[in-house]
């Protein structure tokens, strides 16, 4: 019975991403680009676009909170969520450091952990080799003593306790709740009720962005699997599942409340072919990255653009193992990617996924800079250089202190 109900809660979540893989090759969805278009020429449509997927994904998960179709509180214990975006543990040093790291990796790889699956499904060979070196660095963060030693024995120091103050998750509603003294799941519904419903008024209030069809698309329907991914996970069946899970005999991994995240998947897929396929290890995240690679196929073949792609030199081939390292890394650090904490997070009002969102932008934005300015400059530039150019055009340091001119 158990068995079951797992089994058709995959089936549901491969039915949703195929339909966003098949929706992101058409439209081109982008994360990275987006970020690229917005510092390199001006242009946000990419970004609204992801903005959109974003609130969107905030207005549902609020209603369906409201409605009592999900149950939003599962997301504050490891124990019932994967990832616990909600956790009262709020480790905002590792929040920033992973996205930080996630950043600088999808840009070096010109792609995030979705892009990346998206790729593959169009026959693009390179993507292949992020993926596996993603998951190779996901993996040694998630079954091996690697994150602690080099980064959580440090950064969990700092990490602070919100249960010392009374305060039981790390979301939005709960510590304006706490602040001006009002039911915690009233004001988080009220937050994010007024958060979204403004938002949207914010990115359809031009009339560019109302007649882009393809951003509203792609924003829309992510926004809306994101939800329905929550509803799978979090609403009847995925309680039902949790309440009998303890009964299976074998318990699948990373069983709780979760949507989509793009970076699990690829530990996930690790840690499978390592356990010499342990059914244990066909995952809900794994089965949702699944379907976007297959949609992306389909949609490729149907519309004859497949087209396999390999390196051009060794220097790209290096690029792109690093770009996967950094992305496993980072991804499994931030507990998420540019949707997995960028869209899935930030709907659940997260104050973690916030700054997690935050990191990878900046992260992406800073190694653009720096390698625009590697790529003019040439010899004259090194990383210390371009790097303090960089920060001077973002605004993070006084101009003065830039040691190349602005390009």
């Amino acid at each position: 019975m158990e068995l079951e109900l797992y089994q058709n809660m995959l089936m549901l979540i491969f039915a949703t991403t195929f339909i966003m893989g098949w929706v992101v090759s058409k439209t081109d969805f982008c994360t990275m680009g987006a970020v690229s278009d917005w510092v390199n020429m001006g242009s946000t449509a990419r970004f609204k676009s992801w903005m959109l997927a974003a609130v969107s994904a905030l207005f549902l998960v609020t209603l369906l909170t409201y409605t009592e179709l999900i149950d939003s509180s599962l997301t504050q214990s490891n124990d019932t969520a994967s990832p616990p975006y909600n956790t009262p543990t709020f480790a905002w040093l590792r929040y920033l450091i992973g996205g930080l790291i996630f950043g600088i990796g999808m840009t070096i790889g010109s792609g995030c952990g979705n892009k990346t699956l998206v790729r593959i499904g169009a026959g693009n060979l390179k993507s292949v080799i992020i993926f596996a070196m993603m998951a190779f660095g996901a993996y040694l963060m998630m079954f091996t003593d690697f994150m602690y030693t080099f980064f959580l024995q440090w950064t969990s120091v700092l990490d602070v306790d919100l249960t010392e103050y009374d305060i039981n998750s790390q979301d939005l509603g709960a510590l304006t709740a706490h602040v001006i003294q009002t039911d915690v799941l009233n004001t988080k519904l009220i937050l994010g009720f007024v958060i979204s419903i403004a938002a949207l008024l914010y990115l359809f209030r031009t009339e560019d962005f109302r007649k882009d069809k393809h951003n509203i698309l792609a924003g829309l329907t992510i926004g809306i699997c994101v939800a329905i991914a929550w509803y799978i996970s979090s609403g009847p069946m995925g309680q039902e599942l949790l309440e009998e899970a303890e009964m299976m005999d074998a318990k699948p991994y990373a069983l709780g409340a979760q949507s989509l995240t793009f970076v699990a998947p690829s530990g996930h897929f690790s840690a499978l072919v390592s356990s010499t396929f342990d059914s244990t290890y066909i995952t809900f995240a794994l089965i949702a990255g699944l379907g976007v690679l297959v949609g992306s196929f389909f949609y490729a073949i149907l519309n004859q653009s497949f087209r396999l792609e390999w390196f051009n030199s060794v220097s790209d081939l290096i690029n792109h193992i690093i770009s996967g390292l950094l992305m496993g890394i980072g991804g499994v650090l931030g507990m998420g990617c540019t949707i997995g904490q960028g869209v899935t997070g930030v709907s659940t009002l997260s104050l973690g996924s916030l700054i997690v969102l935050g990191s990878i932008v900046f992260g992406s934005a800073l190694t653009m800079k720096i390698r625009y300015y590697q790529l003019v400059y040439e010899d004259e530039a090194n990383l210390y250089t371009a790097t303090m150019a960089s920060l001077a055009d973002l605004k993070c340091i006084p101009n003065k202190w830039r040691c190349l001119d602005h390009v």
